[in-house]
């Protein structure tokens, strides 16, 4: 009987989804609070005055600024109070417990509890937080952090338009100096588009599951879903790596160490659905299944978890916001569409089972003793 087999399928795709969700919330804070898009732009202009091996740039959509600090000496960031704050140099990177700016921008709201002994005229008492020679951190100088937008943008949201310019102020020995950027806004895009292309490649693909199973016909389109959710795959995967190289990981040991770190279950739902597209393509038994959950899990944890990329004008990627949401609507599209697919073979095979199941015998009535 397959009825049996198809319910404990069942259970184990309830139980791996659950698994996953537990498994997957590391990932989501990936960057901790850094946001999926923004319409804000934030950007760096310029490092005045000019120091060689000392660098600063905006990562994670405007959520973070980076500092990279070459130069063999001590820099120091400044806090909100020109108190110093961060200090990046040769033995790592250093954060004063005193500086009110180390618990306001524990997250970007900047809404965490100022701790009791956070005085910015006291003198600074130093903690080492990390190795090397760079350190990322919120900075509320270069974030728009109003759930309204600015006046301006309300009287004219369609068209884009200088928010503020900011200053970040270092120190380097005794000498100061400013890390210039711009806030902008963006427009947002028009997400129906996106949404459209998506629900449309999702009905096609999933439509594959209603061909006969067993045929020339089913086989192939058997196949042709399996190679679709090989290409979901390949598309969370460039995807991923693609938020790490926004991050700020340098080279590839950067991009495999943020992997493992952050984005490391999305990557791994990624070479999941390759793995099951490749097994649709041997046309394996249980394939069907392996199309389901792989695409379940696609769909859930790289697909409509990024889907404010579609309605975002600014995305925490390196490349450009068209190419991240090209990629969006193709994980989606693949992953529903063969999570489709394979609840429709599935559900076909168990009613072909059901239906030339032989009929049972009869019991014969108990025999009764006449009196």
């Amino acid at each position: 009987m397959i009825l049996v087999p198809l319910r404990r399928a069942a259970v184990v795709v309830m139980a791996a989804l659950a698994a996953l969700v537990a498994l997957a919330a590391p990932a989501a804070a990936h960057g901790a609070d850094a946001p999926d898009g923004t319409d804000y732009r934030a950007e760096v202009t310029a490092l005045a005055p000019a120091r060689s091996g000392l660098t600063v740039r905006v990562v994670e959509a405007g959520a973070r600024l980076e500092l990279i600090n070459r130069t063999g000496r001590d820099v120091e960031v400044l806090g909100y109070s020109g108190e110093p704050y961060l200090r990046v140099g040769p033995g790592g990177v250093y954060e004063n417990s005193r500086s009110p700016a180390t618990y306001l921008n524990q997250t970007i709201a900047g809404d965490t509890t100022l701790s009791p002994e956070a005085d910015p005229a006291a003198a600074p008492v130093w903690s080492r937080i990390a190795k090397g020679q760079s350190t990322r951190w919120h900075d509320q100088r270069a974030l728009w952090l109003d759930s309204s937008p600015p006046a301006q943008v309300s009287a004219d949201p369609g068209r884009p338009q200088r928010v503020r310019d900011w200053v970040v102020p270092l120190r380097d020995g005794d000498q100061t100096i400013e890390v210039r950027g711009t806030l902008d806004w963006v427009p947002p895009p028009d997400a129906y588009p996106w949404w459209v292309a998506a629900t449309l490649a999702f009905l096609a693909i999933a439509a594959a599951g209603l061909a006969p199973a067993g045929t020339a016909t089913g086989v192939r389109t058997l196949r042709g879903v399996g190679a679709l959710l090989a290409l979901g795959g390949l598309a969370t995967v460039a995807f991923t790596i693609g938020r790490e190289l926004d991050a700020g990981a340098d080279g590839l040991g950067g991009v495999l160490l943020g992997l493992i770190n952050g984005q490391v279950w999305m990557l791994l739902t990624g070479l999941g659905a390759i793995a099951a597209g490749g097994y649709a393509l041997a046309r394996r038994e249980a394939a069907d299944f392996a199309l389901a959950l792989a695409g379940a899990s696609l769909a859930i944890f790289a697909g409509f978890a990024n889907v404010a990329m579609l309605s975002r004008s600014v995305v925490p990627m390196v490349w450009p916001p068209t190419a991240a949401r090209v990629l969006v609507v193709l994980i989606l599209a693949t992953g529903t569409g063969a999570l489709g697919a394979g609840i429709l073979r599935l559900h076909a095979a168990s009613r072909a089972a059901t239906t030339t199941r032989p009929p049972q015998p009869t019991p014969n009535p108990p025999l009764t003793r006449p009196r």
